[in-house]
């Protein structure tokens, strides 16, 4: 395989800067956080040992990686080579191929923002609900087909490359790639006309959500034979999380408590079983639906971006107050609930 020399200089300044004594410290953190054995309330994760990268680092375009494997090889590298000059960040990386990975497969067309945004693609809604009848009736589509295809093709190329790097081999760890969750793909996939159809086209809204869950099962399966999950904590963006898959739940935050127990639940815990637990995101006021994933799931910890348009006693309540660790939380906010009386010592990590 012919690399470029930028490649090979990053590669080797990576290979040169992962201390294995390092890392393997930086992941007991992790370990004891996750087994309640973090006796401060709040967790701040440290590596011992930072380094900063030897060589420039290059900004690669979005617009390009998504159409050359060793671009997305070298914009991964790049972040990989950050995170080890930081203490607070898990060393992953992953086939960055956007929102519609999964929508792809249906048939959804790509959608690329301008170069000059520097912004992941995703893809057009249908908003037509006879599109999405014919989906259904279909079934199951092609794993490796639009999207599927590079992604899969990425994680051979990152498997060959990766074959004469044993450090990185070992101690980076390749994530699973953006599959959202049932119900953001069904949204992504059939748009606005969606949030209709929970009223008009129940049964075709649960037959879109069966068929989804299916082909969300078998694409991860498929990842998880090129890239096998540690039985005890996984990788996913900068942080150690417990369980397999991250499980995004976007879409949720538009429905009432009882649309989400109805038509979202069943197939977001079916998910999680399959895979041995997770962790689940939402950005957006998600309060109204949390509790029910933290009570009926497996789900091990939550990680929500804007904890400003939630009420976090709510939140807190369905999370640490359960034993469900809080992720990413930032420090203003995790310092707030830190001053609780009924605060449970080494459940939030801080962010």
């Amino acid at each position: 395989m012919k690399l470029s020399q930028y490649t090979l200089s990053l590669l080797d300044d990576i290979e040169k800067r992962i201390i294995p004594e390092n890392e393997e410290d930086f992941v007991e953190q992790w370990k004891k956080f996750w087994n309640g054995e973090i006796e401060d309330t709040l967790f701040v994760p440290k590596r011992k040992i930072v380094s900063q990268s030897g060589i420039e680092v290059k900004d690669i375009n979005i617009n390009d990686a998504i159409e050359d494997y060793e671009l997305m090889l070298d914009m991964q590298l790049a972040g990989i080579s950050a995170a080890l000059g930081k203490t607070k960040e898990a060393i992953g990386t992953r086939a960055n191929y956007g929102t519609g990975i999964m929508t792809s497969l249906f048939g959804a067309e790509l959608f690329v923002m301008d170069r000059k945004h520097n912004t992941l693609p995703t893809t057009r809604s249908f908003n037509d609900t006879e599109v999405i009848r014919k989906i259904v009736d279909d079934g199951m589509p092609a794993l490796d087909s639009a999207l599927g295809k590079k992604v899969f093709e990425y994680g051979e190329f990152y498997l060959e490359v990766i074959k004469n790097y044993p450090k990185i081999a070992k101690y980076v760890f390749m994530y699973h790639p953006d599959t959202q969750g049932p119900l953001d793909v069904a949204e992504l996939l059939w748009g606005g006309e969606m949030f209709y159809a929970l009223y008009d086209e129940p049964e075709l809204v649960h037959g879109l959500m069966e068929l989804i869950t299916n082909t969300y099962i078998a694409f991860l399966e498929k990842w998880f034979r090129m890239f096998l999950n540690r039985e005890d904590i996984n990788v996913h963006w900068n942080f150690w999380m417990r369980g397999a898959i991250c499980l995004r739940n976007d879409s949720a935050v538009n429905l009432a408590p009882s649309q989400y127990e109805e038509f979202v639940l069943e197939y977001d815990k079916r998910v999680l079983e399959h895979f041995g637990g997770g962790m689940m995101h939402y950005c957006g006021k998600g309060d109204q639906f949390v509790g029910l994933v933290t009570e009926n799931t497996i789900v091990s910890g939550v990680h929500l971006s804007q904890p400003h348009l939630n009420d976090m006693n709510k939140v807190f309540g369905a999370t640490v107050d359960k034993g469900v660790r809080l992720l990413a939380l930032a420090p203003e906010t995790a310092q707030e609930y830190a001053k609780k009386p009924h605060a449970l010592k080494g459940m939030i990590y801080c962010g």
